[in-house]
């Protein structure tokens, strides 16, 4: 019977192995299949990915071929031209015509057949035309540097947007490591004041609330594990990226920190903003773009000259392809005396236009000004919010450990002990939201001041 049952503790023994073992390597499998996504690889992931960045930047390719089709309107142009023709009658009865004498005169049965060819080349040149093509060529450019510097305020948005996801993230993981302490802590608590109530020590009123702590502790617990994963797939589906995939993210990323660009003075970073924006920048451009398009307006006031050049031939037989030659050139001018009040309408628009996106440029720099102001009073106001969290948690701290000391010398009572406590969760709650919202806070102002791309 011992024999028995030494081998079913042997039998036992291996299998409790094997099943370690299975574990084991589950784990390792499952941490190593993680890929680690870190703020730099999210950054590029959203730029190469992000919808309306795709978009702006295959939009490029438009404003570059207007500009050279602007060129290509200083240019001659040429087109190649053919023609062919064929064309048979018949009458198979006697016809009784007049000659051009007035001489009746009997024909038979006839047939004619002839065929045509011809080819020709030709083409025209735009001599003058009151500056309205080097206008809209200058007018292309500023056209294609607006939309350039549109798509580098739009990228800088976009990384705003994915470093905001991402923090975030870290946050709530801070938060749910944060929350699984409080759990452990209450659990364990709750298992002391049990003890402490068998032995009559404290009343059973402590137990019931440190129950509802413990439920409590378990709620915010899960509630942080649910917030932790709606982070992730929040960044996940903002990168284009499958949100089935498990990933991890570096916990260490650090906020940008540069005391020249944010000890500075207003005015130093108002005129840094201006400089560096790039949606001012764009908006510049496009003052520049509809002063070009009051120039091409202004053109339908001045004559226009045209050349004109061609050549053909055209022959009955293709041997005879250049026996007949016709060279052609010529000039086209326009002079406009009346139409219909167009031109002025077409000047008047151009003008309105001009004003109004100079009103917009004054109204952008406004504004530029107020979310540089708005965000370097937020960083100030957030940094000495950090400082000050970081004294009331070291402070609630100690005065939950003298509590607990207190609590357990049964020289203070069990809600003493759980107020000091709230205080320590409440203080470590707001450590955690400050440093998120500091580590934000720097990063906005960097986008206000035009300079996140170099983060």
């Amino acid at each position: 019977m011992s024999k028995i049952f030494g081998n079913e503790n042997r039998i036992m023994k291996k299998s409790f192995y094997f099943v370690l073992i299975i574990l084991a390597v589950g784990a390792f499998d499952n941490s190593y299949s993680q890929k680690l996504l870190t703020l730099d690889e999210a950054i590029t992931t959203a730029l190469n990915q992000n919808t309306n960045v795709v978009k702006s930047t295959n939009s490029i390719a438009i404003f570059q071929a207007e500009v050279k089709s602007a060129y290509g309107n200083l240019i001659p142009n040429l087109s190649l031209g053919g023609q062919f023709g064929w064309q048979k009658v018949t009458n198979s009865e006697r016809t009784t015509q007049l000659d051009s004498l007035g001489n009746e005169v009997t024909t038979g049965p006839t047939e004619y057949d002839s065929r045509y060819w011809s080819v020709s080349a030709g083409g025209n040149v735009t001599l003058f035309n009151g500056l309205s093509n080097i206008a809209t060529i200058n007018q292309s450019k500023a056209n294609l540097e607006s939309a350039k510097f549109s798509l580098e305020k739009l990228k800088q948005d976009v990384t705003l947007q994915t470093i905001t996801y991402y923090t975030q993230i870290i946050s709530y993981q801070k938060l749910l490591v944060f929350q699984q302490e409080n759990l452990k802590y209450n659990e364990g608590l709750l298992n002391e004041i049990k003890e402490k109530f068998d032995l009559k020590i404290v009343p059973v009123n402590d137990v019931y609330s440190q129950e509802a702590q413990t439920a409590n502790a378990k709620v915010l617990y899960l509630q942080a594990k649910n917030n932790l994963e709606l982070s992730k797939v929040n960044l996940l589906n903002y990168l284009s990226i499958d949100v089935s995939q498990p990933y991890l993210f570096d916990s260490t990323a650090n906020a940008y920190n540069d005391s020249a660009l944010f000890n500075n003075s207003l005015e130093n970073l108002y005129e840094y903003a201006l400089n560096n924006r790039k949606d001012y920048q764009s908006m510049i451009y496009q003052l520049e773009s509809v002063k070009e398009q009051s120039t091409i307006a202004s053109s339908g006031l001045f004559p226009s000259l045209t050349a004109n050049y061609g050549f053909a031939s055209s022959f009955n037989n293709p041997a005879n392809i250049f026996n007949q030659k016709v060279y052609s050139i010529g000039l086209s001018l326009n002079v406009p005396i009346f139409s219909n009040w167009n031109t002025e309408n077409a000047i008047e628009a151009a003008d309105v236009q001009i004003q109004n996106t100079s009103e917009e440029l004054k109204a952008l720099q406004l504004s530029i000004k107020s979310e540089v102001k708005t965000a370097d009073l937020n960083l100030q106001t957030i940094k000495e919010q950090v400082d000050a969290s970081d004294i009331a948690l070291t402070a609630s701290r100690e005065s939950w450990k003298i509590k607990t000391e207190t609590y357990n010398q049964g020289a203070a009572t069990y809600l003493d002990l759980q107020q000091s406590y709230n205080n320590y969760l409440q203080a470590q709650y707001n450590k955690i939201y400050n440093d998120f919202n500091f580590v934000l806070a720097q990063y906005t102002l960097l986008n206000a001041l035009g300079q996140l791309t170099n983060y």
